[in-house]
């Protein structure tokens, strides 16, 4: 059974005359790393509320086609079924505390209080996932005096505690310096491990490249393209939505053109590293 399945989808916002989302057709597999690039406002945004139930129950609009989510169609989950099932991650950090908690325990744990967990599962849960993102610094501190970095880190802990089997995260990094995109990207890296599901929003095209099993390419609201990462990354489609190939790839392909082809494309650091090692005999 497919994770999720779009045929032919289309959504339209209220009070909008174009729709945000186009005939879309997809087919998404069970403990995967989806990434999904695109320009702004190439409705990355509105695939991922599509796929967590934001649309059309909170967003309202005209949508037309199937949408089924572990084979049961969308609209006949109920939306707090949907809210447990599917973890999201925002891309402003600062929107997703919910500002009435005192401390960093408390709003990690303020999910599993709303559904009911209880109290001595719950700190467990909260302590385990402190420990695994190494929060124990920021425990006892306001939510509301963090960083972005660390908001975004208390944001992930509160769904990694909820522990859903299917994650969406749109462009966790967008407001954060490297550091906190690698220590974000650490948190993914993990969560990829564990074999959860995940559908990726990011710009950051290199660290993408680096933990995406597949790629979804967007334009205009369509997809246009949908496949492995390195034989994304590597193709046309990339030029034809105007997203840049990791930098690496890049300069392979500078090399390539200078008649110095590497075996293969890189698409991570690692693979230059190690495609230049042999070239060099190392």
């Amino acid at each position: 059974m497919a994770l999720i399945s779009m045929q032919d989808v289309s959504f339209t916002y209220a009070y909008s005359e174009a729709p945000a989302l186009s005939n879309v057709s997809l087919t998404l597999e069970e403990g995967l790393l989806y990434g999904v690039i695109g320009v702004n406002a190439s409705g990355k945004t509105t695939l991922c509320s599509l796929m967590r139930g934001l649309i059309p129950l909170f967003h309202p609009g005209t949508l037309t086609g199937k949408v089924e989510i572990r084979g049961r169609n969308l609209l006949e989950w109920d939306p707090a079924e949907l809210s447990r099932a599917i973890g999201c991650v925002f891309e402003n950090p600062f929107t997703q505390i919910s500002g009435i908690k005192d401390t960093v325990f408390e709003e990690i744990a303020f999910g599993l209080e709303n559904i009911g967990v209880p109290r001595d599962e719950m700190i467990e849960r909260v302590l385990e996932v402190v420990e695994r993102l190494g929060l124990e610094a920021l425990i006892k501190k306001n939510p509301n005096e963090l960083s972005g970095g660390q908001r975004q880190k208390v944001a992930f802990a509160a769904i990694v505690a909820m522990d859903a089997d299917f994650i969406v995260i749109d462009e966790p990094t967008s407001q954060l310096d490297p550091e906190a995109s690698d220590a974000v990207f650490e948190i993914i890296g993990d969560l990829r491990k564990r074999g959860k599901s995940i559908v990726l929003v990011e710009h950051k095209i290199d660290l993408m490249a680096q933990h995406a099993d597949r790629i979804i390419v967007m334009k205009d609201g369509r997809v246009i393209g949908e496949g492995p990462t390195a034989e994304i990354v590597t193709s046309a489609l990339m030029d034809e939505a105007d997203v840049p190939r990791p930098e690496v790839t890049e300069l392979a392909l500078a090399l390539q053109g200078a008649g110095k082809a590497f075996p293969s494309l890189p698409i991570t650091r690692a693979e230059a590293f190690a495609a230049l090692s042999s070239r060099l005999g190392r």
